[in-house]
């Protein structure tokens, strides 16, 4: 019989570590990855007819659940009228409207398939508009895996970056920067030193790939101060936070006017799309209205975007949303602190918003280093335990806790208990 472990087996054979994704490899926490059969609501069968609560929700995007029956229908239909036509469709409109309606700071926007598309591009754009070469990162942030952005700091606080791959030539990253998240003098140093040739900052509004890390207070504000004073673009990399923090993402919920947004596959309802947006002035530097180059046959396809559309008009139309997850999500919270509590074990919780982290460490953890002083052999046996109760939580201790709209009151107790064994 095809299990799981027969299937990762094979896997390897065909499909480089045996997975299309390094996460998904199970390679933090051991054994053999799960095999996903279906899903629905907040509940994933995998094919060795395990169920499991999950907490995973395709990395973020699944805020309605798996499988939402008014999702899935219109994409039944639109299925019918073919599966994409490297054409304009206006579909495509519909959901622009949407994003550019939910977020004000997006006057137009363009889509794309990927976050990693999405980044790119709005870097690339940040670059033609201001004619300057340099960029600035936070260390701990991610931003999917173009060159230009697969770096780590060098042995220095304040550095140029060094490259984060194999295959990724230096002179690829030369210009990246790279700060300290949440630290306002890593910023202001580089800017006093680089400011001229800086042409954007992109930033995680809030750190989720370092496991959820929100900013301090002040410090979203102080990178918008601080662009301003140089003529830098700053960007809100919202691939995570976007419609899931408020139905405005990350820059409503904290108050705080980037100059481009890039968003996740939440605006397709999961499915392989994403989008770049921003000022009017920078985004008609893209083509073919300016000379900043970017394309894509798939771009904003019919049955994406059908996804998208029906997701985005779910959540406008039921703002209640937002607080029935993050109440979920402070449950679920409070339950790993009052189990730390009882067993008198170090951890700390970052939660906001339907986002969480449980960091195995006594440290409170705001920035990178904090966040890496967590006991990740803890966390591998608090993933299995999670796991050998039915509940899926991410297979590493360096990505989110993500909660959806489908989590159930009774969902969420049963995972408390779990928490608490």
């Amino acid at each position: 019989m095809e299990n799981s472990k027969v299937l990762f087996e094979k896997s390897l054979e065909k499909i480089p570590g045996g997975v299309n994704s390094p996460v998904r490899a199970f390679g933090s926490v051991g054994g053999s990855p799960l095999f996903i059969k279906s899903a629905n609501a907040d509940h994933i069968y995998d094919v060795d007819g395990n169920e499991f609560i999950d907490y995973v929700c395709s990395w973020g995007p699944g805020i309605l659940g798996h499988a939402h029956p008014q999702v899935i229908e219109a994409v039944k239909k639109a299925c019918v009228d073919g599966l994409t036509f490297g054409a304009p469709t206006k579909k495509e409109l519909e959901l622009a409207e949407l994003i550019t309606d939910a977020m004000p700071s997006i006057e137009k926007v363009r889509l794309v398939n990927s976050g990693t598309e999405a980044t790119m591009s709005a870097i690339r754009t940040a670059r033609g508009y201001t004619g300057r070469d340099m960029i600035i990162k936070f260390r701990g942030n991610y931003h999917g895996h173009s060159d230009g952005l697969l770096v780590k700091a060098g042995s220095a606080a304040l550095t140029t970056a060094v490259p984060d791959s194999a295959g990724v030539p230096a002179s690829y990253t030369q210009n990246t920067l790279v700060a300290e998240y949440n630290n306002e003098d890593s910023v202001r140093e580089l800017m006093e030193q680089y400011g001229e040739n800086v042409a954007a900052i992109i930033v995680e509004p809030v750190a989720a790939n370092m496991g959820v890390v929100p900013p301090k207070e002040g410090f979203l504000k102080f990178l918008r101060d601080i662009t301003l004073k140089y003529g830098t673009v700053l960007i809100f990399d919202e691939v995570i936070t976007g419609f899931r923090l408020k139905f405005g993402g990350a820059q409503e919920y904290f108050g705080v006017k980037p100059d481009m947004t890039t968003l996740g596959k939440i605006v397709g309802g999961g499915m392989p799309i994403a989008a770049y947006g921003g000022k009017k002035e920078i985004m008609d530097r893209v083509s073919p209205t300016g000379p900043v180059y970017q394309a894509g046959t798939l771009s904003g396809n019919p049955i994406a975007t059908t996804a998208g559309i029906e997701t985005l008009k779910i959540l406008k139309a039921h703002p209640e949303y937002y607080k029935q997850i993050d109440e979920s999500a402070k449950k679920l919270a409070d339950a790993y602190r009052k189990m730390a509590k009882e067993k008198n074990i170090p951890l700390h919780v970052n939660q906001i918003g339907s986002l969480l982290s449980a960091f195995q460490t006594g440290e409170v953890v705001d920035d990178y280093d904090s966040a890496l002083t967590s006991d990740t052999n803890a966390y591998t046996e608090y993933f299995w335990k999670m796991l050998d109760n039915g509940i899926y939580v991410a297979p590493a201790q360096f990505e989110a806790m993500f909660v959806s709209v489908a989590h159930t009151k009774e969902d969420i107790e049963r995972t408390c208990e779990v928490i608490s064994l």
